[in-house]
């Protein structure tokens, strides 16, 4: 390779970890944003992450679960990481806090001044717990390393702290977090065996989204979800699970076969997501999750068949990197991309 042609990829490749490091402009504090940073289900699926929805607000941001690879996406956005207060669990499945601990790590590498909220269901005091320890030697290594000058790396504040929020049995929601203008209600959603398992809906000065977690068709979800400008509802087409299923069953899979046919009893399909955002009178539907996106027989048109039968709804495909911005004083919902 000629030096100029190398001088030409090293100048390129500085610019580029340039842009990268370079924070993103703090959020407004007049919107309630939304951005998809994971949108697949557990299956690896190129250009998607494990479920991550981050909501920004008053300044901060907030998690809603932190799948595999969710981090990547949040650095290659440039957005603000030192501003995370927050991760909502929304239940204790791989695909759901695989990237806690890098999150947790990045975020306080890039300023983050103090702990890192790990809020959900019993069992989030153990994922912190268990995270700190496991990063321990790397915190006191990156304070070795790099806490010099202006620039402090203070091992509390990367810590993550539990706070594990419980939902009266006589109760369907609880509130999880409040932060000035910000509340946050817990919604108990039904993902058995797994349970407790939560939905979240963040209300931001008379803005408000609700984020469904893993459930299947849930009533009271609709419920509390009344008056919610968005509805985020995660989806899993159940004819296309049975011909996964099937297909497994005859290349000889008979393990990986029942486990897909075993999903079909806890999730929701995009037919009954709609009739659910209906029911709540939400603005917008936005299918999230999506198990099957990536497979060699998905479609859109397939996935979704059938959702507009029950009448009249806004209703999309979530992608990673897809944004809603929710206009503080305004009812309107503006979608767009990173």
């Amino acid at each position: 390779m000629s030096p100029i042609r190398w001088f030409g990829r090293a100048a390129l490749a500085l610019l580029t970890l340039t842009l990268m490091s370079a924070p993103a402009q703090a959020q407004a504090p007049d919107t309630l944003k939304v951005i998809f940073c994971g949108t697949s289900g557990p299956l690896p699926v190129v250009g998607r992450a494990k479920p991550c929805t981050a909501i920004q607000a008053g300044g901060s941001i907030y998690l809603v679960d932190i799948g595999p690879e969710a981090t990547e996406n949040f650095q290659l956005w440039r957005l603000p990481l030192a501003t995370a207060k927050a991760v909502f669990i929304t239940h204790l499945h791989s695909d759901h806090i695989g990237d806690l601990g890098e999150f947790n790590m990045q975020s306080w590498v890039a300023g983050r001044p103090q702990p890192l909220a790990v809020v959900g269901p019993d069992g989030v005091d153990k994922l912190a717990t268990g995270m700190n320890l496991a990063y321990e030697n790397d915190h006191e290594f990156r304070k070795a390393h790099h806490d010099h000058g202006e620039f402090r790396f203070d091992i509390p504040a990367g810590t993550l702290k539990a706070k594990v929020v419980t939902i009266p049995a006589a109760a369907q929601t609880a509130e999880a977090w409040k932060d000035g203008d910000l509340t946050v209600t817990a919604i108990r959603v039904a993902h058995e065996p797994i349970s407790p398992a939560y939905g979240y809906r963040f209300d931001y000065k008379g803005r408000s989204v609700v984020i469904s977690g893993d459930t299947r068709p849930w009533p009271p979800l609709a419920t509390a979800s009344k008056g919610a400008d968005v509805m985020i509802h995660e989806a899993q087409n159940a004819d296309m699970t049975r011909q996964m299923a099937g297909g497994l069953k005859m290349l000889g899979n008979p393990r990986m076969s029942s486990l897909m046919t075993d999903t079909l009893t806890y999730h929701t399909t995009p037919v009954e997501a709609a009739d659910l955002a209906r029911a709540a009178g939400v603005k917008a539907l936005v299918l999230n999750h999506l198990t099957q996106a990536g497979l060699p027989f998905y479609t859109p048109e397939a996935f979704t068949k059938g959702m507009d039968e029950g009448g009249k709804l806004d209703w999309r495909l979530a992608f990673d990197g897809m944004t809603i911005d929710l206009p503080v004083g305004s009812t309107e919902v503006r979608f767009g991309k990173y």
